[in-house]
């Protein structure tokens, strides 16, 4: 009895083990990093973190890092919003089971994010990139370059319509996939009551694979479509 209930522990063991190899195998994912977007947290990420959790991910899969000031009209692309972007990219690639990562950003964090990959010379290891509102093409409310630009948010480092930074990110490469999600209703991006820059949808970016439009508002695009990140990054 005690050989039969041994050989049952056993077989019991090497079926679990093989379980937990192959769960091992099936975890070995791109690492996420998730950029929110100008004066927000990283709390604003909780629909996809909790959608990427309930698909497998684990939390030391997920990167979201904070920047930037409570006080929107001081943040741009330049100086110290950097630092925790380009930290959070580095260290998730170099913690990647795969090599690679996906990064989704909302808002300033979709340029912010852009820049950053790009400086760091990463292009090539970030396979999905997700731009959610972003202003990409820059946004009317800011003005056009150099006329009626008053805070750093719309200066040379920020998001007004042909500004420096925004004609430097223009066309550059970013990742092997790059889509972005867009609303026509969008209180930031659209905020003049014109959501286009030169005809195209500010939140498109140049060479992207794919756009895809939502009737969610500007917070609604982050918070609500958490499901279509997943399937784009997958």
């Amino acid at each position: 009895m005690n050989t039969i209930k041994n050989t049952v522990k056993k077989g019991l063991v090497l079926i679990a083990l093989c379980f937990a190899g192959n769960n091992a195998f099936a975890a070995c994912v791109d690492n996420v990093v998730l950029v929110h977007g100008n004066a927000g947290s990283p709390s604003d990420w909780d629909n996809t973190y909790d959608k990427l959790i309930a698909n497998g991910y684990t939390s030391s899969q997920i990167y979201r890092p904070a920047w930037g000031s409570s006080y929107a009209a001081n943040n741009n692309h330049s100086g110290s919003e950097e630092t925790p972007i380009k930290n959070a990219i580095n260290n998730a690639i170099a913690a990647s089971c795969t090599g690679k990562v996906d990064v989704i950003g909302h808002s300033m964090g979709v340029t912010l994010a852009a820049q950053q990959i790009i400086k760091a010379g990463k292009t090539s290891k970030v396979d999905a990139f997700v731009g959610i509102a972003g202003a990409y093409r820059g946004l009317w409310t800011c003005g056009t370059y150099p006329w009626n630009v008053y805070t750093p948010t719309c200066g040379s480092n920020g998001l007004s319509v042909s500004s420096p930074f925004l004609d430097w990110l223009y066309g550059k490469t970013i990742a092997n996939r790059v889509y972005s999600i867009k609303s026509w209703s969008d209180q930031i991006v659209c905020g003049s009551g014109v959501c286009t820059v030169g005809g195209v949808h500010s939140s498109q970016i140049k060479n992207e694979n794919a756009s895809y439009s939502y009737i969610l508002g500007h917070f609604g695009l982050q918070t609500y479509t958490a499901q279509k990140q997943y399937d784009l990054i997958k």
